[in-house]
């Protein structure tokens, strides 16, 4: 029996032995790149021997991966991701850990297999650009007031530190032609705080762009700080999604209210409002009308304009279906056709259409526009997605007699079911103004492209959100109870205010809701007594707090405010409305007021907005790591970094000023 026992323990301890020594394998890791080399979240890394997945991940919000105690053997990497060739890697792991990998994926359909050899430092195996032969014209000065809109509306960003200019080289390889920084923004004077019994009622039309977030990280990626005007911080808000209610009353979208002391000044409050539209079942996106409209002027040459457009286009045409239809037209000096409305399983003449794509000539962005519409009307598809895209960098100084002639084509078009969003790429050129504008009156959607990565998220990841749209003309009406509140202040949205009787009135446009789409909105809140802050205004020597006039009654409630919403069919032509109101006792610490106050203090201190009160880049940081929640691609952790890359900047340049004042 002892024997027997004896032998149990000796098998035992080899055993254990053997677990032990597979455990003790080598680490495994590395990144996954695009082509242009930012990194590529979302990723899926496979390490496989034979047939059998040894283990599986995901690339993180900063592009890497892991894979931890390996055993010594031969392996093989598959990396895979929509819009990009699957790769295949064979890797030999021995007693001591490989070399970090650095995996540079190529654009192509996922059913291509690309393999390639390893291990070593970087993997790549994208084909150069090739370089024009001669180079492309500079473009023409910008004429008038940049491009039509109001001089007074317009802000160009100088080469002043921090103000957010560089000249950008046109060609390929750069150094052909460096313009001066002619980058514009539209002004915006910051909300201030009004007085219910003044102004009850605040009215504004939905925000579902994001291009001011993905600019103003491009600035903050390039080391510098934005130009305060391209701080808009309803878009900074918007970029992420909160967890809402999911419907209401019978609308296609839910309404979720919140209300929390106020992060910058204690003695305030913060009250959220938020939206969460329909979100669309998987595989039931409806069959998608497409038409490019592509600038390819001379100004689009760059590295980070049209091929990065390109890319991003070969990227989409890997995800249609047979249902879809996508066109391509240019212009440049003239507009022409690159691609008939083509059925989207014809994968190669899309692509190979694509691929002759090149910049050269000025800009006619007005007879492009008209071409695009009719190609999109003659393959209209109904009940579907029928959307024209344009991508630019904003120039519209050919062909178009004024921008209230565009604006008038593009209101017009609406109306038939064609909407039009707009994709703005580069810097330097960058007309940010035009392309909010032009995406506004479209009904459509504005985004910034600042790596391919951002046109993944757009075009392929948000697809839902940002081209099926499920309700239009959206506005937002609070009536705040003069018993609750003091003063209130609505937090950006300066472009999007509307006049009270706007909000009944049906033929005035607004906003658009996509599936899946999260708006959301901010007040902040003064009680009834406490000082406020008149935005640099001085204080009036003889107001008292105003009574309410003859005939008009007030109502004792313990509600704060009280919510509508009114919103139309994307077909429909009459609103509908929804009213919810907010008692003033609805308080909370949910991590959607955390994180959406964050951002919104975030780019108050971007704008050094005189509202910021007691806001500091640390209390930004604090509010975004206690709200950030599930943060599966990785968005909130990079916001994280680009306060602390925003904060550092901002050292760098008072380190700066009071030097410069000895």
């Amino acid at each position: 029996m002892r024997a027997a026992s004896r032998a149990f323990l000796v098998a035992l301890l080899l055993t254990l032995l053997t677990v032990t020594g597979r455990a003790a394998g080598v680490l495994v890791q590395g990144t996954i790149v695009d082509p242009a080399g930012s990194v590529i979240p979302g990723a899926t890394v496979e390490l496989r021997r034979g047939t059998t997945v040894i283990g599986k991940v995901v690339s993180a919000a900063d592009g890497t991966f892991r894979f931890a105690d390996v055993a010594a053997a031969q392996y093989e990497i598959r990396v895979t991701l929509a819009g990009f060739r699957q790769t295949l890697m064979t890797l030999t792991v021995g007693s001591a850990p490989p070399e970090p990998l650095s995996i540079r994926l190529q654009i192509g359909s996922a059913s291509e297999t690309v393999r390639v050899s390893g291990p070593g430092p970087i993997i790549d195996f994208m084909p150069p650009l090739a370089s024009p032969t001669t180079p492309p014209p500079p473009p023409p000065a910008p004429s008038g007031a940049a491009g039509g809109l109001p001089a007074d509306q317009i802000r160009i960003a100088g080469n002043a530190a921090g103000a957010g200019g560089r000249g950008q080289s046109y060609g390929f390889g750069g150094g052909y032609y460096t313009p001066p920084d002619t980058e514009t923004y539209a002004g915006i004077e910051e909300n201030k705080f009004r007085r219910p019994p003044d102004q009850p009622l605040s009215t504004f039309s939905i925000d579902v762009d994001t291009a001011s977030y993905t600019n103003v990280r491009r600035f903050l990626n390039e080391g510098r700080l934005p130009p305060v005007d391209a701080v808009r911080v309803e878009e900074l808000i918007n970029y992420f999604r909160f967890e809402y209610a999911d419907a209401i009353q019978g609308a296609p979208f839910g309404l979720t209210t919140e209300l929390a002391p106020c992060p910058w000044d204690s003695r305030h409050r913060l009250a959220l409002i938020g939206l969460q539209a329909r979100r669309l079942p998987p595989g039931k996106t409806p069959p998608r009308n497409l038409v490019f409209l592509l600038d390819v002027s001379g100004s689009m040459a760059s590295d980070d304009k049209l091929p990065l457009v390109k890319n991003a286009m070969k990227m989409l045409a890997d995800t249609l279906r047979p249902e879809d239809r996508v066109g391509i037209v240019t212009y440049a000096g003239s507009s022409g056709i690159a691609l008939h409305s083509t059925r989207g399983d014809r994968r190669g003449e899309i692509q190979s259409a694509i691929g002759m794509l090149n910049a050269a000539g000025s800009t006619n962005g007005g007879a492009g526009i008209q071409l695009a519409y009719q190609m999109a009307a003659d393959n209209f598809v109904k009940g579907g997605i029928n959307r024209i895209i344009l991508a630019t960098d904003g120039d519209f100084n050919v062909g178009v007699t004024s921008m209230d002639a565009l604006k008038k084509l593009i209101e017009d078009r609406r109306s038939t079911g064609v909407f039009l969003s707009v994709l703005g790429v580069g810097t330097g050129n960058l007309k940010d103004a035009n392309m909010e504008m032009l995406a506004d009156k479209g009904n459509g959607n504005y985004s910034y492209l600042d790596s391919l990565t951002e046109a993944r998220r757009v075009l392929i990841n948000e697809a839902g959100s940002t081209l099926v749209a499920v309700a239009k003309d959206v506005k937002i009406q609070v009536e705040f109870n003069p018993a609750q509140v003091g003063a209130y202040r609505l937090v950006g949205y300066e472009n999007r205010r509307l006049r009270a009787r706007d909000f009944n009135d049906d033929a005035k446009d607004a906003g658009e809701m996509g599936a899946g789409h999260t708006v959301t909105a901010l007040y902040e809140i003064v009680p009834p007594g406490e000082d406020v802050n008149t935005g640099g205004i001085d204080p009036l020597k003889y107001q008292r707090p105003a009574e309410p006039p003859p005939g008009r009654v007030t109502v004792a409630s313990n509600e704060l405010m009280t919510v509508k919403v009114r919103y139309k069919k994307p077909d429909g032509n009459t609103s509908s409305l929804v009213t919810v109101p907010v008692a003033s006792r609805n308080t909370t610490t949910a991590r959607n007021l955390q994180f959406a106050s964050a951002v919104a203090a975030f780019g108050m201190l971007l704008r050094d907005s005189p509202f910021k009160a007691d806001a500091t880049w640390a209390d930004v940081v604090r509010l975004a790591q206690a709200g950030r929640g599930d943060d599966p691609e990785g968005y909130r952790a990079e916001f994280v970094r680009l306060v602390e890359l925003a904060a550092a900047l901002d050292r760098q340049r008072s380190t700066q000023t009071d030097a410069s004042r000895r």
